[in-house]
């Protein structure tokens, strides 16, 4: 069958849209990892479905899908594409609506400067609830990795944080030469990570602006991630080396992100940006 789709990004972090009020499909992991793909399919980082509410209080479901075909509880800069997509496609007439996730309600507001909020929610820091191997709630973890340079394993400093999804947040010296490609695999997979984790690395220029680059479970290296930018900036806050509003520099652009600790939501704030519509068979 012939499905219809939206290509869209939040600050090049790419997603493929549909609508499945209007249209009804059901699409298996494979098909999902089929279209992910940059040179056969349509290629994204992740593929947004959009749904009827489960319940009354809420405007919509929304469902996230990585490009492994694997569902996943949260995504920032897709919650951003998802409040333009049914704004535009008057799938509502309301300029801020709740959503519903798998991991609870977010509330997303599109702003007349065409950007959108999205009121992530408080963040999780209880170990189990993340989910993370550790004994109690600490600012900062101690992990042991394979060195990249020899047998013997070496000490990592991270802070682990959920945003509805996990993240273990590092700090580096230098954010060009992050390593990225080879410790991000690494720590994604790390036994104190039951669920696997999205790993930051986030270079700090001073306490009201960062510099990061995120390692997305199931993806890889991606040009933005919206969750990573509230988890980081948590991270710092929780390590008293940030402010309660920081603009967070991307491969892919700025997100301005606010907390204002304990007891609060993070707020976020940034664009999201229609590229195509199209047709596929599935």
């Amino acid at each position: 069958m012939l499905i219809k789709f939206t290509k869209m990004h939040g600050l090049g972090n790419d997603f493929m849209v549909v609508d499945m009020i209007s249209q009804h499909a059901h699409l298996r992991p494979e098909q999902v990892k089929k279209l992910s793909d940059r040179h056969f399919g349509i290629g994204f980082d992740q593929l947004l479905i959009v749904e009827p509410p489960g319940r009354p209080d809420v405007d919509f479901r929304y469902r996230i899908f990585n490009a492994d075909g694997g569902e996943v509880e949260q995504c920032g800069n897709g919650a951003r594409c998802f409040a333009r997509y049914v704004i535009d496609n008057k799938l509502t007439s309301k300029s801020r609506i709740r959503v519903e996730t798998s991991n609870g309600i977010i509330e997303l507001e599109a702003t007349p400067d065409g950007r959108v909020v999205v009121d992530m929610g408080a963040p999780i820091l209880t170990p189990e609830s993340i989910p993370f191997v550790a004994d109690s709630v600490a600012a900062e973890y101690e992990l042991m990795v394979p060195s990249l340079d020899s047998a013997e394993e070496e000490r990592v400093i991270a802070s682990a944080v959920s945003m509805g999804n996990p993240h273990c947040v590092l700090l580096t010296d230098d954010i060009k030469t992050a390593p990225v490609e080879t410790l991000g695999p690494l720590l994604e997979s790390h036994e104190r990570f039951p669920n696997r984790v999205n790993v930051g690395f986030m270079e700090i220029i001073h306490r009201r602006f960062v510099h990061l680059r995120v390692y997305e479970r199931g993806v890889g290296e991606t040009m933005a991630c919206g969750t990573g930018a509230c988890a980081a900036v948590v991270a710092g806050q929780l390590r008293g080396l940030l402010d309660a509003s920081v603009e967070v520099k991307l491969p892919g652009g700025n997100l301005q992100i606010e907390w204002l600790g304990e007891g609060h939501s993070v707020m976020m704030k940034g664009p999201a940006t229609k590229v195509f519509e199209g047709q596929v068979r599935v």
